[in-house]
């Protein structure tokens, strides 16, 4: 593994976002073309490189002055405890510094990373969806 290489943008190959999404089991990964349009419309797109190969990934929207929504935080399998997740929510945390609170939800076995990183769990809420895809 080379020195994990850093980049803000949002073009990127189908391929490259479907093995990433996979890699940690997430239904998005199956529609891959769905994911490099979502990418051009994220606010802040944080990606992690392991030379040319994608290894994570952050993806927020904002308000533009009060909340941002951390949708997606992912790192390949092989790549996870590397520091990776950390430093990308590094970089989310630093861009919306000025903002009241930053968004996410945290499924169980990320939890205690999320709390690490200074986030705390809501008491007042309960995350849902609504979807018509399987999952």
């Amino acid at each position: 593994m080379k020195e994990i290489e850093y980049k803000e943008i949002r073009k990127f190959g189908r391929k490259k976002l479907e093995e990433l999404f996979l890699s940690v089991e997430w239904s998005s990964g199956k529609y891959p073309e769905m994911l490099v349009k979502a990418m051009e419309h994220y606010e802040t797109v944080y990606s992690a490189w392991d030379g040319d190969r994608l290894v994570g990934m952050l993806c927020a929207m904002d308000d533009g002055v009060m909340t941002a929504y951390v949708h997606y935080l992912l790192v390949h399998p092989e790549y996870q405890g590397c520091g990776i997740g950390r430093r990308l929510v590094e970089m989310a945390k630093e861009k919306y510094r000025d903002y009241l609170k930053i968004v996410l939800i945290a499924y169980d076995r990320g939890v205690r990373f999320y709390e690490n990183c200074g986030f705390r769990q809501a008491a007042d809420s309960v995350a849902m969806y609504f979807t018509d895809m399987e999952d």
